[in-house]
């Protein structure tokens, strides 16, 4: 069980004159009108650091607070290799499965929390992120130099990253480039979901075919731009989703299921209880089975006049789809 959290809200016009019930209900809607108001009436609901009711009417500039219990959080891999590590930054190898940040019912067992307890007084800070199910490598920045100059390298697309994915059927072309553009869809539960959109933000994968095999392929994805999910939304806009991808299918629509988006921060986050009355665990961004791995970063190091230069192989699951001989043939 972890320690439990504090969601917190502060009311806007917008919300003006709603209940308590009513804005956690028609906001929050991975839980029951029923789960709210259990809520609210057992005192884990304050409103301005005091107990409410389910009609108090919210006024602009109010505070909301949702202490939620501790919960038994779902387990993933928490070992991660430190490939590089200086007073200014951090690069890291993350597993596939281990979130970056909480979210999605996600607290303690995420990369960041790891990351609290082994760097207590100053806590690396994420310079990109990676999906859940995606694995591989990861820049952190240790000081505020060094977080400034890296922000500033990957605004001006100074940073290469490289991926590996396994796309599902074959690509004919050996070399192509996807420019779909990303925005957010419209969402029953989430509000928004991000998937191809023709009015989304630009957004560029160039691809390179490294291997065929029955009915998949290994590509290399250059990506110069860092949409969310933005792989696997551009190989699915082109036919191409990801093996396993439970979520971007052809198209590069995600299935409108999904009850969470990972890269939410905690406090927004929307996530179901461990609850046998709750509703059933629907898809969700941060679910795994996809093969992506971020494979190799280059980058200009921001307190010295040097190149960082670093690759990781590919996890062992890449292997099992996969001829190994191919995997080895990878720079």
């Amino acid at each position: 069980m972890n320690k439990g959290w504090v969601y917190h809200d502060k009311i806007g016009k917008s919300a003006i004159a709603q209940t308590v019930l009513e804005y956690y209900s028609q906001r929050y809607k991975h839980s029951t009108i029923a789960q709210w108001q259990a809520r609210i009436e057992l005192g884990q609901i304050l409103l301005n650091q005091k107990p409410t009711t389910i009609s108090t009417k919210l006024q602009a500039g109010d505070k909301l607070s949702y202490h939620r219990p501790p919960w038994q959080e779902p387990v993933v891999p928490l070992d991660f290799q430190i490939l590089y590590q200086d007073p200014d930054l951090l690069v890291i190898d993350k597993p596939s499965g281990l979130p970056v940040l909480a979210g999605g019912g996600f607290l303690e067992n995420t990369l960041w929390f790891q990351l609290q307890k082994l760097f207590p007084q100053q806590t690396p800070i994420p310079i990109h992120r990676l999906g859940r199910g995606t694995s591989g490598l990861m820049i952190l920045a240790r000081s505020p130099v060094a977080k400034s100059k890296l922000s500033q390298q990957m605004r001006s697309r100074q940073i290469t990253k490289i991926y590996l994915a396994i796309a599902q059927g074959i690509i004919q072309q050996n070399q192509l480039t996807i420019e779909q553009p990303i925005g957010k869809l419209a969402h029953p539960v989430l509000g928004y979901i991000y998937g191809a959109k023709s009015d989304g933000k630009y957004a560029r994968s160039e691809c390179q075919v490294i291997a065929r095999q029955s009915d998949r392929t290994l590509v290399k994805v250059k990506i110069l731009t860092g949409r969310p999910h933005q792989i696997r939304i551009h190989l699915a806009a082109i036919g191409h989703p990801l093996l396993g991808d439970p979520l971007y299918q052809i198209g590069g629509i995600p299935v409108v299921t999904a009850s969470a988006i990972e890269d939410q921060p905690l406090s927004r986050k929307t996530q179901p209880e461990n609850n046998p009355d709750s509703q059933p665990p629907l898809i969700t961004p941060g679910d795994c089975g996809y093969y992506l791995h971020a494979h190799h970063l280059k980058f200009l190091h921001p307190c010295k006049n040097q190149t960082v230069n670093l690759r990781s192989a590919p996890p062992e699951i890449f292997s099992n789809q996969i001829d190994p001989k191919f995997i080895s043939q990878i720079t």
